[in-house]
C-alpha cells in the first residue's frame, strides 16, 4: 500500500490545479449561457476552441511525453539539455505555424467560420493557442522536477485571470455601457460577447507567460540534433496518437456544424453546455493521469512493479464509477449550473459521455504497456482506430439524431480501444488486473444506475434519498471488499459498529 500511498499523493499535489481549474472552468458556464445572446454563439465558443485542443496536440507533437522519458534518464541525457532542445523545437514549429497562419488567415476564416465568425476572433485564437503550446513545454519540465506547487500556482493564475477578464467583460462593461458608454466606448461594443472571451483568454496567458520566464531562463540553449531524432523517433507515434485521443474528445464539435442538416451552432450549443455536467468524469481522470504517467516511468528502471499498476487501475475504475453513480443520481441538481431551460434537453447525454470518458480513462491507464516497452506505435494505432469509429459514427448517424449520436460514437469508440487494448497488453506485457474485481463493481454500478432509471420516486426529496441509499449500497461493497480499512483504526471501529 506504501506506492499507493505515493501515487494518491502524487495525484492530490497535480490534480489540485486540474480538478480545481477545470471546476472554476465549469462554473464559468452560467455566466456564458446567461450572457451569450443565443444558444449558437455558445455553440461557436465551443467549436472555436475544439479546433485550439487540435492544435496545440499538433505542435507539441509528443514532445512533452518524451521529455519525460529522455530527461527522467539522467544517467544517459542532461535533463537542462533535453529541455532546452524540446523548447527550441517546439517554438521553432509554433513560429511557423503562426507566420503560415497570418498569410492564409481570410481561407483559415472561411472553412472554419462557415461564413458567420469574423476574422478577428480567429486572429486572437491563434495567438492563444501559440503561447499556450509553447508554455506547455514548461509545465511538463515543472512536473518531471517535482514542483508541484509552482505548477499549480502557475496554472490556477491563467484560469483565475480568464475568469476576472470575462467577468469585466461580461458583465462590469454592460454595467458601465448603459450608464456612462463614454469611459469605455474607445474599447468596448456590444453584441461582441464571444470576442469578448476570447479576448479574456489570450489577456491571461499573456500574464501567465510573464511568470513563466524564469522557466525560459537560467540554462544554456542547446540543440542536440542526437537527441532530438531519439525524441522524435520515440514521440512520433505519440504525435498521431495524441490527435487521435483528442479528436477523440473535439472532433464531434468540430464537424458537427458541417453534417447537421438545420442550424448546426444552435444545437450544438445545446450539446456542449450538457456536455460541461459531464466534466467531472473528465477531471477525475485528467488529475489520475498528471500523476501515473511521472509515476510509471520513475518506477520503469526498478524492480517490477506490475501489482502496483493493476492496484492503480482497479481503484481508479472503482472510484471512476463512484462519480458515475453520484452525478447521474443527482442530475436534477447538476442540471442548475446550465441556467437556461432551453438547454436542458440535452441532459440525457451526460450519462453516456461519462461513461465514455471513464472507458478512455482506463484505456490511458492500460496504456503503460506500450508506453514501457517503447512500442508506442501501438499507441497510434489504436487511438486512430477509436478515432475512426467515432468520426463515422458522427457521419452516419449526426443528420438523423443530432447529438445523441455524438455522445454514443464517444462510449462505442472508447469501449472498443480499451478492449483491444486489454487483449493486446496482456499478450506484450502482462499485469495482474483484478479482472473479478472490477467486474462486480462494473455490474454493481449498472445495475444501480438501472434501478435508478426504471424506479421513478416522485417526490425529488424522497428521490435523493433513494439514490443516497443506492450510492450507500456501492460504498458498502466497497467497504467490504477493497478499502484498507486496518490503516484507518478508528474509522474501522464506526463502520463495524
Amino acid at each position: 500500500m506504501g506506492v499507493m500511498k505515493s501515487l494518491a499523493k502524487d495525484t492530490v499535489l497535480y490534480g489540485v490545479s486540474s480538478i480545481l481549474g477545470k471546476m472554476l472552468n465549469w462554473l464559468m458556464t452560467p455566466l456564458f449561457i446567461a450572457t451569450l445572446s443565443t444558444r449558437a454563439e455558445y455553440g461557436i465558443i465551443s467549436n472555436l476552441y475544439s479546433y485550439v485542443a487540435v492544435i496545440i496536440v499538433i505542435l507539441t507533437f509528443g514532445m512533452e511525453t518524451g521529455l519525460f522519458r529522455f530527461a527522467s534518464q539522467k544517467n544517459k541525457y542532461n535533463p537542462d539539455t533535453v529541455y532546452s532542445t524540446t523548447l527550441i523545437a517546439v517554438g521553432s514549429v509554433v513560429l511557423l505555424f503562426l507566420a503560415v497562419s497570418t498569410i492564409f488567415i481570410r481561407p483559415i476564416t472561411n472553412w472554419v467560420g462557415e461564413g458567420i465568425i469574423p476574422a478577428i476572433y480567429i486572429n486572437v485564437l491563434l495567438w492563444t493557442l501559440c503561447l499556450d503550446t509553447i508554455n506547455s513545454i514548461p509545465f511538463a519540465f515543472l512536473r518531471l522536477k517535482q514542483r508541484p506547487l509552482r505548477f499549480m500556482v502557475l496554472k490556477l493564475l491563467v484560469i483565475g485571470l480568464n475568469i476576472i477578464f470575462c467577468l469585466f467583460f461580461l458583465v462590469c462593461c454592460p454595467f458601465i455601457y448603459e450608464h456612462h458608454p463614454e469611459l469605455i466606448c474607445w474599447f468596448y461594443k456590444p453584441g461582441y460577447e464571444v470576442g469578448s472571451i476570447l479576448i479574456a483568454n489570450l489577456l491571461a496567458v499573456l500574464i501567465q507567460t510573464g511568470f513563466l520566464l524564469t522557466e525560459y531562463t537560467g540554462f544554456k540553449y542547446r540543440l542536440d540534433t542526437d537527441i532530438l531524432k531519439k525524441m522524435l523517433r520515440y514521440s512520433f507515434p505519440l504525435l498521431v496518437l495524441g490527435i487521435a485521443g483528442m479528436l477523440n474528445h473535439t472532433v464531434d464539435k468540430i464537424i458537427f456544424p458541417k453534417i447537421y442538416p438545420g442550424d448546426g451552432f444552435d444545437e450544438l450549443g445545446v450539446y456542449s453546455a450538457c456536455v460541461k455536467v459531464a466534466v467531472v468524469m473528465l477531471m477525475f481522470t485528467q488529475a489520475f493521469r498528471f500523476a501515473f504517467e511521472p509515476f510509471i516511468f520513475s518506477r520503469s528502471d526498478k524492480a517490477d512493479n506490475r501489482r502496483s499498476y493493476a492496484d492503480a487501475t482497479k481503484y481508479f475504475i472503482i472510484l471512476g464509477l463512484f462519480v458515475f453513480l453520484g452525478i447521474s443520481f443527482y442530475i436534477d441538481i447538476f442540471k442548475y449550473f446550465i441556467p437556461n431551460k432551453n438547454y436542458w434537453e440535452g441532459l440525457k447525454v451526460v450519462p453516456v459521455i461519462m461513461m465514455g470518458e471513464l472507458f478512455f480513462g482506463v484505456y490511458f491507464n492500460l496504456s503503460l504497456w506500450y508506453k514501457l516497452t517503447d512500442q508506442t506505435r501501438w499507441g497510434a494505432i489504436l487511438s486512430i482506430l477509436g478515432c475512426v469509429i467515432i468520426v463515422l459514427i458522427n457521419i452516419l448517424f449526426i443528420p438523423y439524431y443530432s447529438y445523441m449520436a455524438c455522445a454514443w460514437a464517444i462510449f462505442t469508440g472508447n469501449l472498443v480501444i480499451m478492449l483491444i487494448s486489454y487483449f493486446m497488453g496482456q499478450k506484450k506485457y502482462p499485469i495482474p488486473y483484478d479482472l473479478k474485481s472490477i467486474g462486480i463493481y462494473f455490474g454493481l454500478a449498472l445495475l444501480l444506475y438501472f434501478v435508478a432509471k426504471f424506479l421513478s420516486v416522485e417526490n425529488q426529496c424522497l428521490r435523493w434519498l433513494f439514490h443516497a441509499f443506492l450510492l450507500c449500497i456501492y460504498l458498502t461493497v466497497l467497504i467490504k471488499r477493497d478499502l484498507p480499512l486496518k490503516e484507518i483504526p478508528y474509522l474501522n471501529k464506526i463502520l463495524k459498529r
